[in-house]
């Protein structure tokens, strides 16, 4: 018996180990470097209805312990990325988590109902993060009764589980993590990046055009880690973790937080065989730790902590 194995809703997976949306495009590049079936699942790219080219730029920036950019959601478009993205990873045997962005509601409705159908993919990832037009650019997971409505309209669409993507830039991830769930969502991801910015000294601008970016990295896995810690004790919904994955040890530390899997993102440009060095490590540390499956750590730092955020 696989030591890890996990099952989640939509998601039968081999292993716990995924590649974090816009850190992997829909897998092409990567698959040059490794058989992407090694992985547990893929979450892909971001998704709207129309075709998208992203921001000006420069668009991505370095920091001292990660990276910042603004890409603005560049993709294909939701026909190109079902007819041509995923048939191609039909290639592999792999559940594919479609990430669906939107402007608005409708946008968000549309992209879900179309894309849920595809052949291989086996759950959503909801970008909240997105600005929302008709609300003069206030992002739809920020406010928890518009999280709500928002999940509740995919919910009604989608052919497959629903999964919120739960952004830090909030007051209490706690309630936003708890309307979701009343909105019907499945499990959650979290965390999206942090809201940050770099200057250049020279000049006194901006170095990205688009002022601010996400931040992401190994400077937010503390952050990631403590949010994961308080939601996972508030909910019984199952959390894809993310935030400075960069090894197996990383991995074992959000399950001991709550989560029941582990998404890798920005290690993915440092080192393209990232994954699968994590995958192939993993088992190695769990038996060093006395662990006989990767499901018996979740969750143990709960005991320890000097707060407790108990189920209602």
């Amino acid at each position: 018996m696989s030591m890890l194995n996990v099952n989640l809703p939509g998601l039968n997976l081999k292993n716990p180990i995924m590649p974090a949306s816009g850190c992997f495009g829909f897998g092409r590049e990567y698959s040059e470097f490794y058989d992407l079936s090694v992985l547990g699942a893929i979450m892909i790219k971001a998704t709207t209805a129309e075709p998208r080219f992203g921001n000006a730029t420069p668009r991505v920036a370095e920091t001292s312990a990660g990276m910042l950019n603004a890409i603005g959601l560049q993709n294909p478009g939701l026909k190109k990325v079902i007819s041509d993205e995923l048939k191609w990873l039909e290639n592999y045997d792999v559940p594919i988590i479609a990430n669906v962005a939107g402007s608005h509601e409708e946008e968000y409705v549309e992209v879900a109902r179309e894309i849920s159908k595809a052949q291989n993919v086996r759950a959503l990832e909801l970008n909240i993060s997105c600005p929302n037009v008709k609300t003069g650019g206030i992002a739809f997971g920020t406010i928890p009764e518009v999280a709500k409505q928002l999940t509740r309209k995919v919910k009604e669409v989608s052919e497959v589980p629903v999964y919120v993507k739960l952004s830090p830039n909030v007051t209490n991830i706690v309630d936003m993590a708890l309307a979701v769930e009343d909105g019907g969502a499945d499990g959650l991801t979290m965390i999206n990046t942090l809201v940050g910015m770099r200057i250049d000294t020279k000049t006194g601008r901006p170095i990205l055009a688009n002022g601010t970016g996400g931040l992401s990295g190994p400077a937010i896995k503390p952050v990631s880690i403590r949010m994961i810690y308080e939601v996972s004790q508030r909910t019984d919904l199952p959390i894809i973790g993310m935030g400075g994955v960069e090894s197996a040890e990383d991995v074992l530390e959000y399950f001991m937080a709550g989560a029941s899997a582990v998404a890798v993102g920005t290690a993915n440009f440092i080192d393209p065989f990232v994954c699968p060095s994590i995958i192939k490590e993993l088992p190695e540390l769990l038996t060093k730790r006395g662990y006989a499956h990767i499901e018996e750590c979740k969750g143990v730092s709960w005991k320890h902590g000097k707060t407790a955020y108990h189920r209602a």
